[in-house]
């Protein structure tokens, strides 16, 4: 494939790019491929200054990834005992775009605030983070969720049972569980996870094909710059320094592939902005896999998530094949 645009062969491109300054300079699509193959994480850059709140990358994102989203079974079987997993059923309210859902991995929070005399009314595209040392990764049982070499975090369907572990070690709270879903519908349906839960996996498929994730590529006014992690951070210094400006996503839980810059500081916005289900906040997060416990029980589960996550895989495919034909 030839970019005629760059009169540069993707190909080879990748072959050729190593990680380094160059790739700063190339066209966004060219770095995401690149990144990538460089050896370093992806990192996104979002400068909230730019955002107008238009909505096109909430749509882009729908649009693209309504493949991956659930087609939940009903009637949902009955969990026991029923006051321990309540039923998360988001297939009838799936245009709901003021959170993060099932069916909708990006939206978009909206302050004003006011700072050195001013007001300023500040856009913030909200998804998954992509922590580095992402606790959902580490901490998940089943082995549902992992980490790929270039940074993406991401959970597998064909393995999640819905317990939500994720959610619940995630500062963030991001990912959002679908009931009537998933392998718990032939495990122990009444007794299981309830669903899968979904989250932002960055249009891993587009980036593994050389493409921007569809928020990037959607947005008219270039929120977001997105490249080796090394660079992008140099870049929001750069930016942060000759502008006064404040970043977020450095350092917070240990640090993110995703990097907010602001005009204003994030503890005024974390103040104006809604929280709640679905609506994550932008407090300052330490750590959470520095602590000694968790980290002992991710090496504790890992080997038996491992192993769950092989027996449920195989378990599943043999299931599809029994009598020698597919199941639903």
């Amino acid at each position: 494939m030839t970019d005629k645009k760059n009169g540069i062969s993707r190909r080879n491109f990748l072959k050729g790019l190593g990680a380094g300054s160059a790739a700063m300079l190339l066209p966004a699509r060219d770095v995401a491929a690149a990144a990538g193959s460089s050896g370093e994480e992806l990192c996104t850059l979002l400068d909230l200054s730019k955002c107008i709140a238009c909505g096109e990358c909430v749509s882009a994102c729908r649009e693209v990834n309504s493949p991956k989203f659930p087609e939940p079974k009903k009637p949902y079987p009955e969990m026991y005992p029923t006051s321990r997993v309540k039923v998360e059923d988001w297939s009838d309210r799936r245009d709901v775009d003021d959170r993060l859902t099932p069916y909708n991995w990006l939206y978009i929070q909206s302050a004003e605030v006011e700072f050195e005399g001013q007001i300023h009314e500040i856009n913030i595209p909200r998804r998954c983070l992509h922590c580095r040392n992402a606790p959902c990764a580490n901490l998940c049982p089943w082995g549902a969720a992992g980490k790929q070499k270039n940074g993406i975090v991401r959970i597998n369907e064909d393995v999640c049972l819905g317990g939500a572990k994720c959610r619940a070690v995630c500062p963030w709270h991001i990912p959002q569980r679908q009931t009537g879903v998933g392998l718990y519908l032939r495990l122990l349906p009444n007794f299981a996870g309830n669903g899968v839960m979904y989250k932002c996996d960055r249009c891993y498929n587009r980036i593994d094909q050389g493409e921007l994730p569809a928020c990037i590529e959607a947005c008219p006014e270039d929120v977001q710059t997105i490249g080796p992690r090394s660079e992008i951070i140099a870049k929001a210094h750069e930016l942060a320094k000759q502008n006064n400006w404040f970043i977020y996503g450095e350092e917070e839980n240990g640090g993110t592939n995703t990097i907010y810059l602001s005009p204003v500081p994030f503890e005024l916005l974390n103040e104006a902005i809604e929280k709640g289900p679905g609506k994550p906040g932008l407090s300052a997060v330490e750590d959470s896999m520095a602590d000694e416990e968790k980290l002992a029980y991710a090496v504790g589960i890992a080997p038996f998530a491992g192993i769950a996550a092989g027996l449920i895989k195989a378990g599943d495919y043999f299931s599809s094949k029994v009598g020698g034909k597919d199941h639903d």
